[in-house]
């Protein structure tokens, strides 16, 4: 089973140590217990990717997630809409299996969590976030960062490549608009093409479960577009593992995204086939603005009907 590029990090470790997928530091870690990991206590699963019900998350007393229900099939592509504060970053850490809701079931790719391995299960699955960038080490070439996606570390030197390594490396920065930053130390990129970077660290390697927290952040109008491009290409491979992208912007789901969840309040609003969630109804419901939306080109649109003041 191959091993993910982009993870979200724990958060308690320094740059300089290799931090796989388990969120650990090597140091905690058997030397042969990446391929343990690969090869013993997997879940086997069929059609069920994901399965939360009744996911409630409370931290400091504040409700985060409240009664989260959420089925994701094989071959499905989700698209996460929801306003700022709608928990939908906390939603994407527990499917990532880095955070423990407070309550209810979580199932992913076939293992229920507090029952499996979760070390060996996130190996499974490709994340990337904001935070990730902040563990990158600055002095890194893009291509670096993304050829040390292959074994899930934060730097290249703890693994031997070969040049057939290099090169997809290199491929997966073309597919994202960054060829020509592909020599370029990541700590001087802007923060649009460190975004880019880390999609292209995540496609390094064939994830069962890919998880992307607002991947186009940052990005301009012809990289934005690029990237919608490459995800809608992964949409329509039917070999391309699941997908998740998190976003807020209804312009931003990619052509052959099949289902949509909007979340608000730590709730869903709406949930099921992108067709029958992306109305103007449940938008404005979901996003308390009268909106009015439209599907043109395979692409989505949402503007405000009246006042721009929120119902």
């Amino acid at each position: 089973m191959p091993q993910l590029g982009s993870n979200y990090p724990d958060g308690h470790h320094h740059r300089d140590r290799y931090q796989s997928t388990t969120g650990l530091p090597s140091s905690t870690l058997p030397s042969d217990f990446l391929r343990r990991a690969g090869s013993v206590s997997q879940p086997v699963f069929n059609a069920d990717v994901l399965k939360l019900s009744e996911v409630r998350l409370v931290r400091d007393d504040t409700t985060i997630l409240d009664g989260v229900d959420w089925h994701v099939r094989r071959g499905e592509r989700w698209v996460v809409l929801g306003p700022n504060g709608s928990g939908k970053s906390s939603l994407c850490q527990i499917v990532a299996l880095y955070v423990h809701p407070s309550s209810g079931s979580v199932s992913v790719l076939g293992g229920r969590l507090g029952r499996v391995d979760t070390r060996a299960l996130r190996l499974r699955i490709g994340v990337t976030s904001a935070a990730l960038a902040t563990m990158i080490r600055p002095n890194m070439t893009s291509e670096q960062v993304v050829v040390a996606g292959k074994h899930a570390a934060l730097a290249h030197w703890w693994h031997t490549y070969e040049e057939a390594d290099w090169e997809q490396a290199r491929a997966c920065l073309r597919r994202v608009g960054c060829q020509d930053h592909s020599a370029q130390r990541f700590g001087t990129v802007s923060s649009g093409e460190r975004q880019r970077i880390l999609v292209a660290r995540a496609l390094m390697t064939d994830p069962d479960l890919l998880v992307l927290d607002e991947p186009t952040a940052g990005l301009d109008l012809p990289g934005r577009e690029q990237l919608i491009q490459t995800l809608s290409d992964l949409a329509q491979d039917s070999d391309a593992p699941s997908l998740i992208v998190v976003t807020h912007h209804v312009d931003e789901v990619p052509p052959g995204f099949t289902h949509a969840l909007l979340l608000a309040n730590g709730r869903v609003s709406a949930s099921g086939p992108i067709q029958n969630v992306l109305t103007s109804a449940r938008l404005t419901d979901c996003f308390g603005l009268k909106l009015a939306v439209e599907q043109r080109h395979d692409r989505w649109r949402a503007w405000a009907t009246s006042s721009v003041n929120p119902l």
